[in-house]
């Protein structure tokens, strides 16, 4: 039976690697082996003490001793109450620790860091300055390896917590809220990246089982990160009205004018809260202006333009601030911005211009396609001549809605729900059979333009 296992274990070590001093020792080998079979099966419990003798032992002999092992000592975590919980978590956080320590090239700094701090925020060992302190670390060193959806909510409501508390000034929240939402749309945009390429095969029938698997897990981690950036602003909440953003950026503005990170974060984020009105944002978009005369600036300038009647020199700001930027995402984003810009000020036609310059950079901009289904969905009685025609529309806005979802995940809570109230009043399948336009063509002669073919009963 040894030599049966030692056989394995060799087999098992030939395709995972081995440290070759620890592999010497004959006892380790064996439970290797013993503790592997058993994980392998999810047969936790028999796996537990040959693999704490490899762990205590041979910590080096194998990274399988930190992958079952994760999973031994989380099921002993789950399985436990009082005392017994905590030490098994605390013999999990140790296991991250030594994971660092002997196989640093199986993992990072980050991942070691959130993955302790999750032991802790789960098992609720660590209050909110503990973990804020934890996070904020791991975020700060190694920001690119720091992508976990889950632990990017607790870092930023841990520390809006500690300031509702008294121990965090407001600025702190802004920062960091600044930072996360940055990061999660550096991350979804990665990954809407790929589900663009996958979509047409999609549609086309011609994907591979690999990448239906890759689409899938490609769709469910952007529907998390949709979730938690909605949750972030929810905790937000009212910290970020005008009237906690103005005096904040006030107070700090001759001292930090300078400072460009700071500037572009704070005329960003009074525009995205719509502050745009007080005097603070030109001052704001002045210094902007005067360290970084970027796109953005543009986009900033325009929007004043805008709000002082001369819509010409808006649009020519606007259209600078395309031709001064030249990656793609980012002249997306822009032309979004300038698209929701005019959607506030009434024009539609224009709105929708610039939403379908956005698809047109970015196919995966779902949040252009939500706005030009809203643009659609609020002409409603502008487009048509009958009650028939002008719920029609409805459909045009349910069919934008429903693919600002497919092209990006994240946004699908509120695209389904968008598509679902669309559906709701377009015609009625009692419409429909009363009205004899079953299967025919609905054309828009409002600034909508296009048709829409009515569903056959």
């Amino acid at each position: 039976m040894k030599t049966k296992l030692y056989f394995t274990a060799i087999m098992f070590l030939g395709m995972m690697g081995v440290s070759n001093a620890q592999a010497q020792n004959p006892e380790c080998m064996t439970n290797l082996s013993i503790f592997s079979e058993h994980a392998k099966v999810k047969n936790y419990d028999a796996a537990y003490e040959p693999w704490k003798m490899v762990y205590t032992n041979c910590p080096q002999l194998n990274n399988a001793i930190y992958v079952y092992g994760e999973r031994i000592l989380k099921d002993k975590v789950e399985k436990t109450t009082g005392a017994d919980k905590e030490k098994y978590a605390n013999e999990l956080i140790g296991l991250y620790d030594n994971k660092m320590k002997h196989f640093a090239s199986k993992t990072n700094y980050a991942e070691t860091e959130v993955d302790k701090a999750l032991v802790l925020y789960d098992n609720k060992m660590a209050d909110d300055a503990k973990m804020y302190q934890i996070l904020n670390d791991a975020f700060n060193k190694d920001q690119e390896n720091f992508t976990n959806p889950k632990a990017l909510y607790i870092y930023f409501s841990s520390l809006v917590d500690l300031h509702n508390a008294g121990k965090k000034d407001l600025q702190e929240v802004f920062d960091v809220y600044d930072a996360v939402t940055e990061k999660i749309e550096t991350e979804n945009e990665k990954i809407t990246d790929q589900i663009a390429k996958l979509l047409p095969k999609e549609e086309a029938g011609t994907l591979t089982s690999k990448e239906k698997s890759r689409l899938k897990s490609y769709n469910s981690y952007s529907e998390v990160y949709g979730k938690i950036a909605g949750s972030i602003d929810s905790k937000l909440g009212p910290l970020a009205d005008c009237g906690n953003l103005v005096p904040l950026y006030e107070k700090s503005f001759e001292e930090k004018k300078g400072d460009v990170v700071w500037v572009k974060r704070a005329v960003g984020l009074m525009f995205n809260k719509e502050c745009t009105d007080d005097p603070l944002f030109q001052k704001l978009f002045e210094a902007q202006l005067a360290l970084d005369p970027s796109a953005s600036a543009y986009v900033y300038g325009g929007t004043l333009k805008m709000k002082n009647g001369d819509t010409q020199g808006a649009l020519s700001d606007f259209d600078k601030a395309l031709s001064l930027e030249t990656d793609n995402t980012k002249k997306s984003n822009i032309a979004y911005k300038v698209a929701t810009i005019n959607k506030r000020k009434g024009s539609k036609s224009t709105a929708r211009n610039y939403a379908q310059k956005a698809i047109d950079f970015n196919p995966a901009n779902g949040r252009a396609y939500l706005l030009i289904a809203n643009l659609y969905a609020t002409s409603a009685n502008d487009c048509g001549e009958t009650p028939f025609e002008k719920r029609a529309i409805y459909w045009k806005a349910a069919d934008m809605a429903r693919q600002a979802g497919r092209v990006d995940p994240s946004l699908s809570g509120s695209a389904s729900q968008s598509a679902a109230s669309y559906q709701a009043k377009a015609p009625s399948k009692e419409m429909i059979f009363s009205s004899g336009m079953a299967g025919k063509t609905v054309s828009f002669s409002c600034w909508v333009g296009g048709s829409i073919k009515v569903p056959s009963l």
